[in-house]
């Protein structure tokens, strides 16, 4: 067991023999960590936090009461091997939160980004990649192996299928349930979600340029005609206006074998 002699460690708590924890650590009352657990620099458990598995947390990250990390994963052909939770630095992890470490067969690895938030009650299945900044809010569930890009948000009470992808900057709406790839900079809702359009008020926000928002567009108004990756493949052969715009194009053509939410007809 390796404890930094800042670190600030409540009676109650439990450390196993094993557990790493860093500098200016502040650990709660009846927090339970296990042997294989790492904390970065000042990382917080509030109280009643558990911490099990090969669990990484990186530094600046805080846990509130009751959320469960690195826990096996909900996988019936888990059958015991070495896996891990990586989570990045200064997230923002809310009450009754889940994440569980990886599978074999999904690379043995889930992951989390930085400056990420985690409301109440939300779940990160086992193999899922989440980028940084990503907001997930109250009661949202991530299936096994998602990948959720930097900037995405998914509104409370949605819930995103297993192996989808999320691209950058989109915004799934509340109460959505995401069953296929969801491109860049899209706007998403429905209970059984379809695209709406583009999360313009998220671009804007984050001062993309008249030029670059109407080559995205232009570009999401051509692939709407038709299939989108026919519609992307006949795209990509010829100049690209705008760096969103080939983003997208890319997201399209990159490696998957699952569908797209396409605009509602």
């Amino acid at each position: 067991m390796t404890i930094d002699p800042s670190a600030q460690i409540h009676a109650s708590a439990v450390i196993e023999e094993g557990a790493t924890i860093g500098p200016d650590c502040q650990i709660g009352p009846f927090c339970v960590i296990g042997p294989e657990v790492v904390l970065g620099r000042g990382v917080t458990l509030q109280s009643h936090v558990v911490i099990q598995g090969a669990t990484e947390i990186g530094e600046g990250t805080e846990v509130f009461p009751f959320a469960s990390l690195g826990q096996i994963p909900q996988d019936l052909k888990f059958k015991g091997e070495k896996t891990r939770l990586k989570i990045g630095v200064r997230n923002r992890i809310r009450e009754y939160v889940t994440m569980n470490t990886g599978t074999e067969g999904g690379g043995g690895l889930t992951q989390v980004g930085d400056d990420c938030l985690f409301m109440s009650s939300c779940h990160v299945a086992h193999d899922c990649k989440i980028g940084d900044r990503v907001i997930l809010v109250n009661s949202v569930a991530v299936a096994g192996h998602c990948v959720l890009e930097d900037d995405v948000i998914v509104g409370g009470l949605s819930g995103v299928h297993q192996w989808v992808r999320i691209g950058r900057g989109a915004i799934i709406g509340a109460l959505s349930m995401v069953t296929a790839d969801v491109i860049p900079h899209a706007l998403v809702a429905g209970p059984r979600a379809t695209l709406e359009g583009l999360n313009l008020v998220g671009l804007k926000r984050r001062g993309t340029s008249r030029e670059e928002l109407s080559a995205l567009r232009a570009t999401f108004a051509e692939l709407s005609t038709g299939n989108f990756r026919d519609s992307a493949r006949r795209l990509s052969e010829g100049k690209v206006e705008g760096d969103l715009a080939r983003e997208v194009i890319d997201f399209i053509l990159g490696p998957s074998d699952r569908s797209f939410l396409t605009p509602h007809k």
